[in-house]
């Protein structure tokens, strides 16, 4: 597959050059043009970042960063047993736990939940930094859901992060998850209270928390693209202009996520 010019191959993290340094030069650096790509378009174009991973997983399958990024780029496609199998291997080359949480989700992906609470419960979890623990509760949140067990999702999410005023990385997709269990068990008012908090952390996008907030808030949204001023506008002037970017009170049914 082709690599546009301006990528180097240098644009990779200085531990994964370090690891592709067991390679001769020039495969070196074409295993890392293809990391390149995978990084660059996994969240976009997951398909094309997949393909990437595949050339350089052929080129240098020993190599723990390539069987990773393999593993990343399966599971944006939802193969998550591909996915799985790539995370086990990059995890016996280093010894690290650091890849148990997405490894707890693959299982949730493969329809196995309990295997997911499981992994939830082990000894690797305690070897995790904070942010690593806080994805494994997500993910143990999400096994809850699985199985139906809204109640204990609810409890598994309650945490000294959850209640920090500490606004981290890993907050406001805490705060969401929290807010969406509250509401799937009927408790609305308190999940428009933690989607307000979810949209008071969320400074990258990184949720769609506001929508959800506004949904709770009867407020519906129109793309003024979609509206035919001149099909649609009654000679008494009412269409574009009134009521357009919002309007209230209507039903508004929220998009289920876990």
């Amino acid at each position: 597959m082709p690599i546009p010019e301006d990528v180097t191959g240098y644009e990779i993290d200085k531990d994964v050059q370090q690891e592709l340094q067991s390679l001769p030069k020039g495969l070196a650096e074409d295993v890392a043009k293809n990391l390149v790509m995978v990084a660059k378009l996994i969240d976009e174009e997951p398909e094309q970042a997949y393909a990437y991973s595949r050339i350089a997983l052929r080129l240098a399958s020993r190599v723990a960063a390539v069987r990773e990024a393999a593993g990343f780029a399966a599971y944006a496609n939802q193969k998550y047993g591909e996915a799985l199998a790539e995370f086990r291997a990059a995890r016996r080359m280093t010894g690290s736990v650091e890849l148990w949480p997405v490894m707890a989700d693959c299982e949730r992906g493969l329809g196995r939940p309990e295997k997911a609470l499981e992994m939830a419960g082990a000894p690797e979890v305690h070897k995790l930094d904070k942010a690593g623990q806080v994805e494994m509760r997500l993910v143990a949140a999400g096994a809850r859901r699985d199985l139906d067990q809204i109640d204990a999702a609810i409890v598994t999410l309650q945490s000294p992060e959850l209640a920090s005023n500490s606004v981290q990385p890993w907050t406001a997709r805490l705060r969401y998850a929290y807010a969406d269990a509250l509401l799937a068990a009927g408790r609305e008012d308190e999940a428009r209270e933690w989607f307000a908090k979810a949209v008071e952390s969320d400074k990258d996008g990184s949720t769609d928390a506001s929508d959800r907030l506004a949904e709770l808030d009867g407020v519906e949204f129109v793309d003024l693209d979609d509206v035919d001023g001149d099909d649609d506008v009654d000679e008494a002037g009412a269409g574009a202009g009134a009521g357009a970017e919002t309007g209230v009170g209507g039903d508004v049914d929220g998009p289920d996520k876990d």
